[in-house]
């Protein structure tokens, strides 16, 4: 069967001025490294979700790499992605399992695909002019900061249980970013892991009982989602979950843009078929016990590195990544991270989420001299950050959820009051 790529100039390297395309390819050899390279740079943030969220992490890898694959049919194998663990959910699903056990949270998951999945369907009908005018970069910006902001107290805990391993990780990862250039400043999170990890094995943090039982192949484990028909109680959990794909259509539109500024304006036109393909992915992975699904920055970071845009690379990702997922004792290992090393990473991590946030602020330049501005962020971060929760009967509302809904309805409420006072086009709030 003749592979859709062809190959790029002798296929052994990429001059200074030039990308190797999408529907392009170094020779096998390259690109297998190439795609070696993503792996590792999705692996470090990819298996912290699981580790944090209680879910095996071998079933989170291997609906990973089937994720990948599908992304890439359904766009065409025109965009390029990796779709690793969203840590958007992380907080959704912490609180779901809490209260009504690990089933209910990958119901949660499963209703995050579907609605993304609709929201898919929509903008390839309708485009996405719609989301802008839902979600300007103000609201944007403040939903993508508190989620990362809110997930402070779980970074807090983790980092109180062993502070002289946390810290060596947070500086770990820290000296990493600074002192390194290229992938290796890129995947800094995954270093600390790393540096963390060995320094918790010398101070005896580490048990690997459990990795010496754990077969070297085999299926990972998988778990069903709840019945909200049979167990009415878990359609409580829902409401966290939702707010959660304001971020995940952010994460999927700025990755697209990126690609297209990069390779060509009319990748653009697949921002539709992206959302799809991560909606199906996210509740295929729910239904089987994963975690949702998102595209990632750092792989982002390895094409930015490389100049390699070639789906192919994603192709050969995505099959490992199946391949690690089928790997029970590699998932033992990601189990055995201790919780100094989470409250370490996560206390970077965590922040870094946040400072996504106020980054889609200032490439959208946006005025906060406007009340409407001003009041949009203040209010939805002090809920989100202070996880407040409204309750009635038997719902309730909380944290990511409850700020952004208030960062929509603040935003919306006070440009629609200046309109209606009668404010001219350079009045706008």
């Amino acid at each position: 069967m003749r592979l859709p790529w062809t190959v790029h100039g002798q296929g052994r390297a990429v001059a200074a001025d030039a990308i190797v395309r999408p529907e392009e390819r170094l020779s096998w050899p390259r690109t297998i490294g190439i795609g070696a390279q993503h792996v590792v740079a999705m692996f470090g943030a990819t298996f912290l979700v699981p580790v944090l969220t209680g879910f095996p992490p071998s079933t989170t890898l291997l609906f990973s790499g089937i994720g990948t694959l599908l992304f890439l049919i359904i766009t065409r194998n025109r965009l390029p992605s990796y779709l690793g663990s969203s840590f958007a959910l992380i907080a959704p699903i912490t609180a779901a399992t809490a209260s009504h056990g690990q089933s209910s949270a990958l119901l949660g998951v499963v209703a995050v695909g579907l609605l993304l999945l609709i929201i898919g369907v929509i903008v390839q009908l309708a485009g996405t002019r719609w989301l802008d005018a839902l979600m300007p970069p103000v609201v944007a910006g403040a939903i993508v900061a508190l989620i990362g902001f809110n997930l402070a107290p779980a970074a807090k805990n983790n980092f109180e249980a062993a502070p002289v391993t946390a810290l060596i990780t947070l500086f770990a990862v820290i000296i990493t970013a600074v002192l390194f250039r290229g992938l290796i400043g890129r995947l800094s999170i995954f270093v600390g892991v790393i540096i963390g990890y060995l320094a918790a094995v010398i101070r005896g943090e580490v048990d690997f009982s459990a990795v010496a039982a754990a077969p070297w192949v085999g299926l990972p484990q998988l778990q069903a989602p709840a019945n909200p028909f049979a167990e009415p109680g878990v359609w409580l959990v829902i409401p966290a979950f939702l707010p959660v794909v304001l971020a995940l259509v952010a994460e999927n539109v700025g990755h697209v843009r990126g690609v297209a500024q990069l390779t060509d304006p009319s990748v653009n036109k697949l921002t539709g078929r992206a959302l799809i393909a991560d909606g199906l992915a996210t509740m295929i992975a729910g239904s089987g016990g994963g975690s949702g699904t998102t595209t990632y920055g750092e792989n982002i970071g390895v094409m930015a590195a490389t100049r390699v845009y070639s789906t192919a690379a994603y192709w050969v990702a995505g099959l490992v990544a199946i391949a690690l997922g089928l790997s029970p004792k590699l998932g033992a290992v990601i189990n055995t991270v201790p919780a100094g090393v989470l409250g370490g990473v996560t206390t970077a991590l965590y922040g870094l989420i946040g400072i996504i946030g106020v980054k889609i602020w200032l490439d959208n330049k946006v005025d906060f001299t406007k009340p409407a501005n001003q009041f949009t962020a203040a209010v939805a971060l002090i809920i989100g950050v202070g996880d407040f929760t409204l309750s009635g009967g038997n719902l309730s509302v909380a944290g990511i959820a409850l700020g952004s809904i208030a960062a929509i309805v603040v935003y919306h409420l006070m440009t629609l009051i200046t309109r209606l006072r009668g404010a001219g086009a350079g009045s706008t709030p």
